[in-house]
């Protein structure tokens, strides 16, 4: 295996595709980590920190809609997401970059 830390840099950053396709944020890492995690050292703990933390935004999204009709709680809770997309994705690049593990808070571990 070789550290390719271009590579994860660039895996965090492309969940910000989704500002610009709406899904190419999701797919991308997926994509990245399923085809590398094997070649590349710490593609499949910062693989699995990225899907984990999709997963668990998409969950937190699909809470804010119901809770919309509650005083507007919903409308707060996507603003925090939408901050929470932005942020930790660049967050965790710089991390990568840095040799350092991924950390994504408020993530659910399912991998």
């Amino acid at each position: 295996m070789r550290k390719n830390k271009e590579l994860l840099v660039l895996t965090h950053l492309s969940q910000l595709l989704d500002f610009v396709t709406g899904i190419g944020g999701l797919i991308v890492p997926l994509v990245l980590w399923a085809v590398k995690k094997d070649e590349v050292e710490g593609m499949d703990e910062h693989g699995k920190a990225i899907i984990n933390f999709r997963i668990s935004m998409f969950l937190y999204v699909l809470l804010c809609i119901p809770l919309i009709l509650l005083f507007g709680l919903g409308l707060l809770g996507f603003l925090v997401l939408g901050i929470f997309y932005l942020i930790f994705p660049i967050m965790n690049a710089i991390r990568a970059n840095n040799d350092e593990t991924p950390n994504y808070p408020f993530s659910i571990s399912f991998f």
